[in-house]
This record gives structure tokens, C-alpha cells and sequence, in this order.
């Protein structure tokens, strides 16, 4: 607990000495007295997966304790119009105390939290989003007697004015640095916000997309997380989006998360890295090997991946990232380290070679088992997704490996070792099925699916209703055809959904 807090960059940790979920209203009145809070911003997602704000000035501690306590009230029909209409609009929002965070851009002393929304009956909105990701979670471990975890890899580009000194090759971007390296300011300055947002940050780097267009630099920039419960893993990546976001504004600069944005660069994933959980113990290996909880957990990804694009990849320019030989899924298989499948198993700490000795004889041999650092990584999501609904569909589907008869065979059939974008592989890999090429597709696997994701009272049918006529009215089912005979209608998708 106190190195926690003593590394800690969150200033409400560092005052009230213990984690977030610890969080209480005596803690949250007794930062604000203390600390000149002269604002409190309630923030929720809405329909449209962005963050909104209801800001509350501080006048008195009376009232404090009472939008702490019962938080306020929200015209439901603006926020969520697909579920909620004007003749019974209102909701309640209730803050969520162990995700404060004091505001990094508002120059009056602001005390910030993420919210749930709650009906007029005083019960949690079903179709939230959030609310779903926790009946996700909850089903998990219901089924399991395990913990789901997650940790995500926000991929995304900056675009600033193009300079002739110390360019750097186009498409060779990967951990780039400075000065060929524009943005990595940039970055480390949105990752240390992040993380006294309360975001826990594993690292950030350059990734492989760089290049200019007319006077302007795109460089592609990635922030990766430490896994924790799933609904705290999509908490921070909701701020994060918001933080890198604004940092940019700040500095007039324009970001993307956009899956793609030009023909033949690199598009941008949000691909989520995942981790079953027992009494603080990794789940997923036997004797540094992955085991059957891994592969059960494979299997569901796998049998659930086409229905899952539904969730992680919500808009026509998601399937022009999905095409082969950009580093993105487009078949249904796994793979040990393997960057061409949908889910990839990376490289763990499972052998028992002492690096850290071999290169630092000062160090004694350590014995430490980094076991849990292991994850199995599924890589076909994109930053059109609702972040929440995303991570609810892949605990539904983890969740689904467990109930599965012949998880371990499925498992054992869409294994594969090799690349699978080399024309020499194509034969041994003729059977496997393809992801959807289009969001008309999607939404016909998801409608195949529904019963999985409708189980166990997580997603409801007017929630899944919902996507299915969200993503069929993007009429899309011809896109990639179109593309090619008319090249300049990708151009018009971009701009259109730039800011996804």
C-alpha cells in the first residue's frame, strides 16, 4: 500500500493516503475543503461514446454533500435517443467516487468524476453502457469463479506542421525518437496528465505510422496500459481519449483515433490485451505454458469475433484497416506472437533465464516470477468502438469459452504458426472464416450471435436491436468494391469520420 501511493501521481491518492476503490464521501468533502476545490464536474458517456460534463460550483458544504450523495438529474432523450424520449427523459447521474481526478485543464480548481446512470426509479439504466460492461464482469465471475482483466493500446495519430529537419521515413516510424520523432513531447505530456487522472500507464511510444501530406506531419503515437478489472481498464481509457484530446486542442494540434485515414499507411487499433484472474494470481499459465483457461477463453474469442466487430469496429473506415498485410487481423485464428492473427499470445517472462543479472553483474540472481505479466491480446477492435461495449463483448465472449463443449478443440483449429498474409501459407490456411468486410456484415454476425450476448441478462434485446440498426444504416455492404472502383470515396469516409 505505500509504495502505491508513494508513486502514485494522482493528487486525491497522494492527499487522502489510499487506492481509489477505497474512496468514500467523507474523503471526497474532506479533499475539496482542503484543497481549494472551487468546481465539481460530473462526466458520462453518452450515446455517442463521448465524454459530456454538468459542472457544479462549490457554494457550500450542504450542497456538496448532496450532489455527492445523490448526485443530478440529466435529460436522458439527448444523451441516449435511441432508448430514451422526451415524454420520460430524465436520469439520474451518480458519481462514482474511486474514479476522481482533478481536472488538468480547467484553471479553477476543478474535482472531476466519471458517473452511472440510474432511472427514475432509483435503478441502474440497463442500456448504459458502463452499467452493461459491469453485468458483463459480474456474469464473468459468476460463471468462472475468476476475474476478468484488461488492459488497453490506444493507437492513434497527430497531425501537426510538417518540418524539413530530421524526417523520418515513411511508415518507419515504430519507437521512434526524438527529433525524428515530432510528437514524443507531446505524448509524454498526455501520458503523465493520464496518469494523475488516475490512469495506470505501462508505457508510450511511436508506432509504425509516419508520414506527410502537403505541409503537414501525421505521426502515429500509442499509450499502453497495466491490466486491471475490466470496468476500471475501460474507465481509464475513456480519460485517456478525453486528456489526449484536449492536450492537443491546447497546443493546436489535431489528433485522431480514426482506423484509418489514407491508402497503404497504417491504420490505428485499440487492441485490448486480457488476463484471468484467481486471488491475485495469473490464471492463464501451467508451468510457463499457456493452459486450457487461456484456450477456453481463446475459444470464445474466436467463435465471437465476427459478432464482436459490432462492438469494436462501428463505422465504414473500421474494414479499410482490415485488409492484409497492414498489421491487422482479417482471418479468425490465434497465434503464439504472431502480429498477423486476431489474437496474439505475446512474448511473457515464462523461461528462467536471469537477464537482468547477465547484463548487470552487480545484480544477485533474482527469483522473481513474472508470470503474471502474461495477456492474451485480441487485436481486431478500432477507435470507433464504445469503449464499454467493447470490453463487455469481450468478457461475454471469454465468458462463453467456459460454457463452450468443445472450447479446447475450437481452440486447437484456429491455431495457427505462421504468417498469414505470405502467399505460401494460403493453402494451409483455406479454412479458416474471414472477419466481416463491412459494417452491413457486423451487424448480420451479431444478429448469428445475439443469444450469446443477450445470456445471463448482460446486453438486452433492445440494446443489441440497437447496433444491428445503427450499423445496417451505414448501407455499406459494398464498400470495398465501391473503394476500388471510385478511390476517392475513401477520402469522403475520412473526412466523415475523422473524429470517431
Amino acid at each position: 500500500m505505500k509504495d502505491y501511493i508513494a508513486l502514485n501521481l494522482n493528487p486525491v491518492v497522494a492527499f487522502l493516503r489510499k487506492e481509489p476503490s477505497e474512496f468514500t464521501k467523507n474523503d471526497m468533502i474532506k479533499y475539496v475543503e482542503e484543497n481549494g476545490i472551487k468546481m465539481v464536474n460530473f462526466r458520462y458517456v453518452a450515446d455517442d461514446g463521448r465524454l459530456k460534463t454538468l459542472n457544479i460550483p462549490v457554494t457550500n458544504r450542504d450542497y456538496l454533500e448532496q450532489i455527492l450523495s445523490s448526485g443530478e438529474r440529466v435529460d436522458g432523450s439527448n444523451i441516449f435517443p435511441d432508448f430514451i424520449h422526451a415524454d420520460a427523459s430524465d436520469l439520474y447521474v451518480v458519481p462514482r467516487f474511486k474514479t476522481a481526478f482533478v481536472d488538468p485543464f480547467n484553471e479553477i480548481p476543478t474535482l472531476s468524476f466519471l458517473c452511472s446512470y440510474f432511472n427514475k426509479d432509483g435503478k441502474q439504466m440497463e442500456n448504459s453502457p458502463e452499467y452493461i460492461l459491469r453485468k458483463a464482469s459480474a456474469a464473468f465471475t459468476k460463471v468462472t469463479r475468476m476475474q476478468f482483466e484488461a488492459m488497453g493500446e490506444l493507437e492513434f495519430y497527430v497531425i501537426g506542421d510538417k518540418e524539413p529537419l530530421y524526417e523520418a521515413l515513411d511508415q518507419k516510424g515504430y519507437h521512434e525518437s526524438t527529433p525524428y520523432a515530432k510528437f514524443e513531447h507531446f505524448r509524454t505530456e498526455c501520458m503523465l496528465l493520464i496518469a494523475k487522472a488516475g490512469g495506470q500507464i505501462k508505457y508510450g511510444h511511436s508506432e509504425v505510422g509516419n508520414f506527410t501530406l502537403g505541409n503537414h506531419i501525421y505521426e502515429q503515437n500509442e499509450i499502453e496500459f497495466l491490466p486491471c478489472g475490466v470496468c476500471d481498464a475501460a474507465d481509464q481509457l475513456v480519460v485517456a481519449r478525453w486528456i489526449i484530446k484536449n492536450v492537443a486542442y491546447k497546443h493546436g494540434l489535431t489528433v485522431t483515433f480514426a482506423p484509418k485515414i489514407s491508402v497503404g499507411k497504417a491504420g490505428s487499433g485499440l487492441h485490448i490485451h486480457t488476463r484471468i484472474m484467481k486471488d491475485g494470481e495469473n490464471q492463464m499459465l501451467t508451468k510457463g505454458k499457456i493452459n486450457t483457461i487461456a484456450k477456453s477463453a481463446i475459444a470464445g474469442y474466436v467463435t465471437c469475433a465476427s459478432s464482436l466487430t459490432a462492438f469494436g469496429n462501428t463505422n465504414p473506415t473500421s474494414y479499410f484497416r482490415l485488409v492484409p498485410n497492414q498489421e491487422a487481423p482479417t482471418l479468425i485464428c490465434w497465434g503464439d506472437r504472431n502480429r498477423s492473427s486476431l489474437v496474439r499470445v505475446p512474448l511473457g517472462w515464462t523461461h528462467k533465464n536471469d537477464m537482468l543479472a547477465e547484463v548487470n553483474p552487480m545484480e544477485k540472481t533474482a527469483t522473481e516470477d513474472f508470470s503474471c505479466k502474461q495477456t492474451v491480446e485480441f487485436r481486431a477492435p478500432d477507435g470507433s468502438a464504445d469503449i464499454y461495449l467493447l470490453l463487455a463483448g469481450l468478457t461475454v465472449a471469454a465468458r462463453h469459452g467456459f460454457e463452450m463443449e468443445n472450447a479446447l478443440k475450437k481452440a486447437d483449429a484456429t491455431y495457427v504458426d505462421v504468417n498469414i498474409h505470405q502467399v505460401e501459407n494460403t493453402g494451409k490456411l483455406q479454412k479458416l472464416a474471414q472477419l466481416p468486410a463491412s459494417c452491413w456484415d457486423s451487424a448480420n454476425e451479431l444478429s448469428q450471435q445475439r443469444h450469446i450476448y443477450e445470456q445471463h441478462g448482460v446486453f438486452n434485446v433492445e440494446m443489441i436491436d440497437a447496433i444491428i440498426q445503427r450499423l445496417r444504416a451505414f448501407n455499406d455492404q459494398n464498400i470495398r468494391q465501391e473503394i476500388t472502383k471510385n478511390p476517392e470515396k475513401m477520402a469522403d469516409y475520412v473526412k466523415q469520420y475523422f473524429h470517431c
